[in-house]
């Protein structure tokens, strides 16, 4: 019995051995291996599809985590630089008003006795219709009503309210010729101080001062510089006004009547200059 065993197995294994060699000289599958190879790479197919999605869904997973992360990142670099942007150009803009206004004071040491508080702006009236601005000074500071106010520009207005600390300012924008509360202004053409004329209003709509009470032989022309001439009691000598725009006949022919153009700007005001008159003394 042993020796049929061994023998069997043999022979089972010289007929495997042939059968393998008879495969791998065909040149092609019988039907049965077709079969069984198709059967197979199907079946493979049908698991690694669903395996490939859920793989590509854990991967599209972790991107998005990535992406959410590299924008979160972006987001606080963009705002940080916005931020960073605004404060420089704040400086910019800090820096280029403190240095007209050392120029300008500078340059008035030589030409007047005049003392300038500088003032920050730092609120303007809600109302529309009032042109009054706020300054960070106040009584403590030496500032007193009906103070002129400038900019390195040129006349702004004066000081209507005082407090402890803080001041109103009484834009030129706000002169009324029918308001018992606006001040007139006395002013003269620089270069030419016999020349004379009252500004007590303002057109809103071509934005121009209104001076009057100019005498039919005044010589005041168009493109003349006008500023206070110091009559008034509120607005010393030698402040610049604006710029004559026009010339024309006034109410019944008896005088002249000129449009100014305004020197300063009343809008986006930062640094202003309250106007002290120092004691000649």
């Amino acid at each position: 019995m042993g020796n049929k065993k061994i023998v069997v197995l043999l022979v089972s294994l010289i007929i495997f051995v042939i059968l393998m060699g008879l495969t791998m000289l065909r040149p092609g599958m019988t039907w049965p291996e077709k079969f069984v190879k198709d059967t197979v790479s199907w079946t493979q197919g049908l698991f690694n599809r669903p395996a490939q999605a859920i793989a590509g869904f854990f991967q599209d997973i972790r991107e998005l985590k990535n992406l959410y992360k590299e924008n979160k990142v972006l987001k606080e670099t963009l705002s940080h630089y916005a931020r960073d942007t605004m404060r420089l150009n704040k400086l910019e803009s800090d820096n280029k008003n403190l240095k007209e206004l050392l120029e300008f004071t500078e340059r008035q040491k030589g030409l007047d006795n005049y003392k300038y508080h500088v003032a920050q702006v730092y609120a303007m009236s809600a109302d529309p219709y009032t042109s009054v601005v706020n300054i960070d000074l106040g009584e403590r500071d030496g500032i007193r009503k009906d103070m002129a106010v400038i900019s390195v520009h040129g006349l702004v207005g004066r000081i209507d309210k005082v407090s402890e600390f803080t001041s109103s300012v009484q834009l030129l924008t706000e002169l009324d010729a029918t308001n018992n509360q606006s001040k007139a202004i006395a002013a003269t053409v620089k270069g030419k101080e016999k020349s004379f004329g009252i500004i007590q209003s303002y057109d809103h709509e071509s934005q121009l001062l209104i001076m009057t009470n100019i005498d039919t032989n005044d010589d005041l022309a168009e493109g003349d510089t006008i500023i206070t001439s110091g009559m008034g009691l509120v607005f010393p000598k030698g402040i610049e006004i604006g710029t004559v725009v026009s010339k024309e006949d006034g109410d019944f022919g008896i005088n002249y009547v000129a449009k100014i153009k305004p020197a300063a700007t009343f809008r986006h005001l930062s640094e202003l200059m309250v106007v002290e008159v120092q004691d000649p003394r």
